[in-house]
This record gives structure tokens, sequence and C-alpha cells, in this order.
């Protein structure tokens, strides 16, 4: 078995693994509930942003703390298998970040982020803040199946990936809140399916919210910035 997704091959210990991978996501679900209560007591929102590599989250992440600037409390927990790159990039807006390195698990777990909410606490004076973005490892598959506390969970797919993820990934789109449509700006240079997208987005889940954003010109960003603004008067109102 896979220790990091619960993948196994089939064959006569298949039992004996499928009990492990229940146990296993029984402890993370275990650990989830209480890093949300851990966040609503810190006074936040925590968003898990979801992907392949590539798609554009950390981009998105630092034009967002631009626009943010003061108006908001930010803390960011970084997963990556290596490296602090990502992290570095979300030093230099002047945010608490902690970094996450897996060492080759595919995903980010419950008991990981549990760590990263101290982490954040250590950085803060009074240990709050409003919204708290959480970096998955890039990968469509595995981080889809733990949950690790959030309150709002994203899937991003960028132009260049392709329009049918959603038809190809459908346990992932399942899961979300909200979906965004990256890297809308190349979409004269590839052969991308807004409509496709957002159809098969929304068979999955017809109550899936859907942008379309491409961070580094500004499309989108207005509307993705009402919807952080309408997480937040949701969740502490």
């Amino acid at each position: 078995m896979c220790d990091s997704c619960g993948c196994h091959t089939h064959g006569h210990a298949e039992k004996r693994v499928v009990e492990v991978h229940q146990s296993l996501l029984a402890a993370n679900q275990e650990q989830a509930e209480k890093n949300r209560h851990h966040i609503e007591a810190m006074g936040a929102v925590a968003i898990n942003m979801i992907s392949s590599p590539g798609s554009g989250k950390t981009t998105l992440l630092e034009h967002t703390l631009e626009r943010i600037g003061s108006r908001w409390k930010v803390g960011v927990i970084e997963g990556d298998i290596e490296t602090e790159r990502d992290a570095d990039r979300i030093r230099k807006k002047g945010v608490p970040v902690v970094q996450i390195t897996t060492g080759g698990a595919c995903h980010l777990d419950a008991p990981l982020v549990h760590k990263g909410l101290h982490g954040l606490q250590d950085q803060s004076e009074d240990g709050r803040f409003d919204l708290i973005f959480i970096e998955n490892v890039g990968n469509l598959v595995c981080p889809a199946t733990f949950d690790l506390g959030e309150h709002e969970r994203i899937i991003l797919v960028s132009v260049p990936e392709g329009s049918d993820k959603p038809a190809k990934y459908p346990t992932t789109f399942t899961g979300a809140n909200t979906f965004l449509i990256t890297k809308t700006d190349l979409l004269p240079h590839f052969d991308f399916s807004l409509a496709e997208a957002r159809q098969e987005a929304l068979r999955i889940h017809p109550e899936l919210e859907i942008l379309e954003i491409a961070a580094p010109t500004g499309q989108g960003m207005d509307e993705w910035l009402a919807h952080l603004d309408g997480l937040l008067a949701r969740r502490q109102g």
C-alpha cells in the first residue's frame, strides 16, 4: 500500500490493506475536527487549495495578498514535497507562513496541518487570524481524500491543463465548494473549452461556484475577493 494515499494492489492482503486505510482516514478525520475547532478559536476561516502542480496556486496567493493589504490578517500554510520556495515567495508579502515538506507524500493530512497552525500562532502576537490559506501539495487525487479541518475547499485547474479535468477527476470536484479556472489570459493559445469545464463540473456538483481568473492581469480578482469577503461574512457573522 502507498502510505501517503492508501492506494493498494489486489491480492491476498487486500482485506487487511482496506482496514488499514479506513483506520488511517478515521484518525485523520478525528484530527481534522480538532483542527476546525482550533481554527475557529483563532477567529479564522481556513481554505484548502487543491490543484495539479503549476496551476497557479502560489501566484494567486501572491496577488490576493497584495490586494488584501492590511484589510484582513492572513496566515498561509504551504505544502510541498521538498523546498521552501513557495513559502519564500509568500514571506516577501509580509504575512506569517509555515512551510510543510512532506518528503514524498502526495498530500497534506490533518496532523501536519495541526503543526502548521501552531507554527502560524507562534508568528502572531495574539495568535488570531481572519483567513488561513492551506496550499496543498500539487496533486488532483490524494488531497481530495483528506479533510484538513478547512471550511472551504477550492479546486484550481489552469487553462494549459485542459478542460476535461472535472470529468477525469470527479471525486475531487464532488468534495469542493469552489472551482477556479486559472490562467484564463492564455485561452487564445490553448484548446480549452470554458463551456465544457463548467458543464462537467456542474454535472458532478450542481452547487459548485465557478470563477474564472487570470491573477497577473487582474481578470476575475474582484470577484475572487468578493467571494472571500462573503465567506468571511458567513463564517464570522
